[in-house]
């Protein structure tokens, strides 16, 4: 009883410290809003649709972002950014960004 106990209060010690801070994530993602926050942007290099992230899912932008970082993804100027990120910081912008929309609703 007591190791399922530790384990039960490990797995939530790990969710709590994963979790994201909304707050923070709006600071560190002032930057991507440069190129995510303008309707209808087309990127030069390569030429193809920047996404809105405003709403999207948490866990969605958290890949990416590691995707980015890992190289499993290319794009030169998302490899630099994702490049200088925590994981923790990745959460506070993923949180931010999946809460954008609710925001501004209220």
């Amino acid at each position: 009883m007591k190791i399922i106990s530790l384990m039960a209060f490990m797995l939530l010690s790990f969710q709590l410290s994963a979790a994201g801070d909304a707050e923070t994530g709006k600071k560190i993602a002032y930057t991507c809003s440069g190129c995510h926050g303008i309707p209808f942007y087309q990127n030069t290099y390569p030429n193809y649709h920047v996404p809105r992230l405003g709403g999207q899912n948490e866990a969605y932008i958290i890949a990416a972002l590691k995707a980015y970082r890992s190289g499993e993804r290319s794009h030169p100027t998302m490899q630099a950014q994702a490049g200088s990120l925590s994981d923790q910081d990745m959460a506070d912008i993923a949180a931010f960004f999946a809460n954008f929309n609710k925001e501004k609703e209220s």
